[in-house]
């Protein structure tokens, strides 16, 4: 095997670094995975992830990890409504049956760090470096000297990259970078959602929530720990954070705004502003060139965000990121390649391929969810109308 006495390093505990850490010690591969959280306790925001049958609940069918998973479901959180600006329900799935609609594809929801810390069961001890903030790295013999913030070192043969959107691997790797798309999420979070924001809480019923409104959308679900998590997501140029005069941190300046971008929308979504955790967190979205391309290496590779982040428009993801590991775990174990680099450009170019047509349907709903008349174009979509 072309693994064989390698050491491999991956570069970020998020769902695809570990997927990855995962399918490889089932193939007895040397393996760590740097982290910069200071330990697994650290706090794991987002929003819950839902598993896609040819993605992410393939990668946890390889990992041998689909009864744990099982036993962690956020039972009913895939249940979605969509309604309009003045929060009139549209559209609720609720009520129906899926096993009796032979189109529907069970996409099972399940909070980050539920599965975070199925992932790191399954890992053998030790595996996981905490309070590895990786800086940099200089190549030794065959592979690199990793280094990291809290000064430590380590050697490793073949390096993957999974640290996100903001990759500090991937400048290694090639100098293209990711545009911005046109759209800012300002994130917020509600503690003990019940009694915070009843009425919202109410409306959700468990399930997430899309809301369409004069070129301007909300997005938004429950939580497993009673709190709920929510988008403002609107177009604006991208250094809205920086030139709004904002002060995240100030919920009547956050309301008074809302009112304002958000006029003619019902009062209820309010209770949002008035009850959200602070500082809120302005995300600009940023997606990866479609018709991005490298030189494969011999001994390092990206996965993830790090490779191909995308707009958040299609549920795509952690998905993507889960089967990124998947193909690249098959590609470097299978026995089909001579060399890593062999078997790393084989990966790449179908992980390219594959990322840039998720990423256009990506684009393209953005562009929908945020256009006039949105509500029927997500309709539609949705198969709906």
């Amino acid at each position: 095997m072309i693994l064989d006495n390698k050491q491999i390093a991956i570069i970020g505990g998020g769902p695809g670094g570990l997927t990855l850490a995962r399918l490889l010690q089932l193939k007895g591969i040397n393996v760590k995975v740097y982290e910069r959280d200071i330990n697994k306790s650290a706090r794991v925001q987002g929003s819950p992830l839902d598993m896609h049958e040819g993605s992410g609940w393939a990668a946890l069918g390889k990992a041998n990890l689909i009864e744990g998973f099982n036993k962690n479901v956020r039972q009913g959180a895939d249940k979605k409504i969509i309604v309009n600006e003045h929060a009139d329900i549209i559209f609720s799935d609720h009520g129906t049956k899926h096993d009796e609609d032979p189109g529907y594809e069970y996409r099972p929801e399940i909070d980050r760090g539920s599965l975070r810390k199925i992932f790191l069961e399954s890992l053998q001890p030790g595996t996981v470096v905490w309070d590895s903030h990786f800086v940099s790295m200089e190549k030794q013999n065959e592979g690199w000297l990793l280094h990291f913030k809290n000064g430590s070192s380590a050697y490793a043969d073949i390096v993957i990259g999974a640290d996100g959107a903001n990759s500090k691997i991937r400048p290694y790797v090639t100098n293209i970078k990711a545009f911005y798309s046109g759209v800012t999420m300002v994130e917020i979070n509600i503690d003990n959602a019940e009694k915070a924001t009843p009425h919202i809480y109410a409306l959700l019923n468990g399930g997430k929530i899309m809301a369409f409104g004069n070129g301007k959308c909300l997005l938004g679900g429950q939580k497993g720990d009673g709190g709920l998590g929510f988008y403002i997501s609107f177009k604006t140029g991208e250094n809205w954070a920086a030139n709004s005069g904002l002060d995240l941190s100030d919920k009547a300046q956050l309301l008074a705004w809302f009112k304002k971008e958000y006029s003619g929308w019902s009062s209820i979504w309010h209770e949002l502003l008035e009850h959200t955790t602070t500082p809120v967190i302005p995300r600009p979205i940023y997606c990866m060139p479609l018709d991005q391309t490298w030189e494969a290496l011999p001994n390092l590779t990206l996965l993830g965000d790090a490779a191909h982040v995308m707009p958040p428009f299609a549920g795509e993801g952690a998905n993507t990121s889960m089967l990124d590991a998947l193909e690249l775990s098959e590609c470097l174990t299978s026995g089909k390649f001579n060399t890593v680099q062999q078997a790393i450009a084989f990966y790449e170019v179908s992980m390219r391929k594959r990322a840039a047509k998720a990423a256009k349907r990506s684009l393209e709903n953005g562009e929908r969810m945020h256009s006039e008349g949105a509500l029927e174009k997500m309709l539609t979509v949705f198969g709906i109308k």
